[in-house]
């Protein structure tokens, strides 16, 4: 097993895969089985799906509040089962000429925070299963409205029935939902046409790379370099360089202590980096210039 790679590969994911096909992909690739994504994304998306290896994957619990941008298109004229193009049509397709005045209007709902029904076929849990599995075998269920908040919507553009926008929202915002919800309350009904991420909280579509050139890397033994190291993600922590003995320390679970005269001050938490560049561990402040580690990698 390969346990060298420690860190995240960006992978801009293809149309039709599940986020867990990356995963399966990337263990292949990387030659691990520690390997976890970022943010689901559904089949029919593209993007920015970022990936954790080996020892990074215990650093997923400090991602969870990244937001997320996507640029989409929105098709109205008749809703689906499944909200988005790989549904079955509901109804006949009314094809609406749509103005800009009207898209304006229906997109007031849909600024800042609000409750969000998930779609009935989604990766939302009902009694431990997924809702998509239950929805497929027609066992009825509810899915509960959850808070999710949108941070801008800009409108890309809008040619007859179709409707681009970019949308920066939080993490398990349904685009596809509001999709759904804009088709009802037009009345023509409408779908998520196609779904591209282009950021996943600190990761963009520049750093991506496409499964057949991590093939390619990994054939030419330069897969590092599509590796960001473990030390340089959470940027938004301060560093802390720490020599070999505490290291040894930091290993067997014990405190260490960060500098007075550093950034670390008052930090919640810190990086702890030995000399050769390596993150150590994530520490938490237990009490002043005192840190606790709570993820040691």
């Amino acid at each position: 097993m390969n346990d060298t790679l420690n860190g995240v590969i960006v992978v801009d994911k293809p149309a039709g895969w599940t986020s867990h096909d990356v995963v399966n992909k990337l263990r292949r690739i990387a030659g691990t089985r520690k390997v976890g994504h970022l943010g689901t994304l559904d089949p029919p998306a593209t993007g920015v799906l970022p990936v954790l290896l080996n020892r990074a994957t215990r650093l997923a619990q400090f991602f969870s509040a990244g937001q997320k941008v996507y640029e989409g298109v929105i098709r109205f004229g008749y809703a689906t089962t499944t909200y988005d193009a790989d549904g079955e049509p509901l109804g006949e397709d009314q094809a609406p000429e749509l103005t800009w005045e009207d898209v304006e209007r229906v997109l007031k709902p849909f600024h800042g925070t609000f409750l969000q029904t998930p779609p009935p076929v989604s990766a939302k849990k009902i009694g431990g299963k997924p809702a998509y599995e239950l929805a497929r075998k027609h066992i009825p269920f509810e899915l509960k409205p959850v808070e999710v908040t949108v941070h801008s919507i800009e409108i890309l553009g809008l040619d007859g029935c179709r409707l681009k926008l970019r949308v920066r929202c939080s993490p398990g915002t349904y685009l596809r939902a509001i999709a759904h919800e804009m088709g009802r309350i037009l009345g023509c009904g409408a779908y998520l046409e196609t779904l591209r991420r282009t950021v996943s909280g600190p990761f963009g579509e520049s750093q991506a790379k496409t499964i057949g050139q991590l093939e390619q890397l990994a054939a030419d033994g330069r897969l590092q370099e599509a590796l960001i190291p473990a030390a340089e993600l959470l940027p938004e922590f301060p560093t802390q360089i720490v020599d070999s003995i505490t290291e040894t320390q930091i290993r067997q679970g014990r405190d260490f202590r960060v500098s007075p005269f550093r950034s670390a001050g008052g930090a919640k938490y810190v990086k702890a980096v030995n000399g050769r560049g390596e993150l150590i561990a994530i520490g938490e402040a237990a009490m002043p210039n005192i840190y606790h580690p709570v993820v040691v990698l």
